[in-house]
């Protein structure tokens, strides 16, 4: 079953775009993500209904966001995009009358909607602004790059 990183990227390009001044392209958030900029359209298309982000048209248009990173959280930003799978673990329906298929089954699917619903509700306790936060945190801890040494290859 392919992994739907939709969240994350999403999530990468929303911090991005609060650290630029002005407005960012479909084509620059697909050339960050390496993605197809009709695609990254649709997905931010989903954002701007949910009113994150808005859009202009035309030569120096754009999506900006439309709250501040503090006023979005994770599970915001995952409902924007239409509530994604969160386990990629599936249960077996061989044979629905099996007994130890369904005790499985029931077990499963009890412990995964408990998952689900504590990791929904730390989603929804984390601010976009929280994870800007920790770049930041991150880009004081790491040191400057060395300059080239012009005698190196």
């Amino acid at each position: 079953m392919p992994v739907d990183n939709r969240l994350s990227r999403m999530l990468h390009v929303l911090i991005h775009m609060d650290q630029r001044q002005g407005p960012v392209t479909s084509e620059t958030i697909a050339r960050m993500l390496g993605a197809n900029p009709v695609v990254m359209r649709r997905t931010m298309a989903g954002l701007k209904a949910a009113g994150y982000l808005t859009s202009d048209k035309g030569h120096g248009g754009g999506w900006r966001l439309a709250r501040s990173l503090d006023q979005i959280t994770l599970l915001d930003v995952h409902a924007a995009l239409g509530r994604p799978t969160i386990f990629a673990i599936g249960l077996s329906n061989d044979d629905p009358k099996c007994l130890v298929e369904q005790a499985v089954n029931t077990a499963m699917a009890d412990a995964m909607a408990d998952a689900e619903r504590r990791l929904l509700v730390r989603f929804g306790e984390v601010a976009l602004s929280d994870l800007a936060q920790d770049v930041a945190l991150r880009h004081a801890a790491t040191p400057p790059p060395r300059p080239r040494d012009p005698e190196r290859p």
